[in-house]
């Protein structure tokens, strides 16, 4: 894994997302937050597994979450669940989901996250200590409200969060 310093206290991974026709958003990833989901997702980008999907979940003032080949949210990579780096499960993580973080989605088993995840649109601290948070957004917040802001009907799971049309990941790519 590739670890860019930012400062001399904390070693970030830069990653931009670039959304089409929406913009790029920025994030830092924290390896000594949550060391295997930022290896998990870094080893994703590096793939280049996560361009062409969608976010096929926008929730407005909660979250828009992608990472699912279906596209349903009910799909994965099929490759290895990772340990959920999060304070129920036995691990300190004390980056709360406050607006522009990133966090990893998983169902009701602690350690089933596999490549989806959420960013927070809003701040969302009753997720923290159930979820891991990983990262956060240094920019693009202006493309975070305007995927938000993107119609939605319902979807699998009875919820009115599935985009009526398709808002894609063009690329995920590890930045300078």
């Amino acid at each position: 894994m590739s670890i860019k310093t930012s400062d001399e206290k904390t070693k970030t991974v830069k990653v931009k997302m670039e959304i089409e026709g929406f913009g790029a958003i920025s994030l830092e990833l924290y390896p000594e937050i949550a060391p295997i989901t930022v290896e998990n997702f870094v080893n994703y980008v590096k793939d280049g597994f996560y361009n062409g999907l969608t976010f096929h979940r926008i929730y407005k003032g909660f979250m828009i979450q992608g990472g699912d080949p279906s596209g349903t949210g009910m799909g994965d990579s099929s490759l290895k669940k990772i340990k959920g780096e999060f304070a129920s499960n036995g691990v300190k993580n004390d980056l709360s989901h406050e607006r522009g973080v990133i966090s990893m989605a998983r169902t009701s088993v602690k350690d089933s996250a596999s490549s989806q995840f959420f960013i927070c649109h809003a701040d969302a601290s009753f997720l923290d200590g159930e979820y891991a948070a990983f990262g956060k957004m240094t920019d693009g917040f202006d493309v975070l409200d305007a995927v938000a802001d993107v119609p939605v009907t319902f979807g699998g799971s009875g919820e009115r969060t599935k985009p009526i049309t398709p808002v894609v990941i063009k690329s995920v790519e590890l930045a300078d």
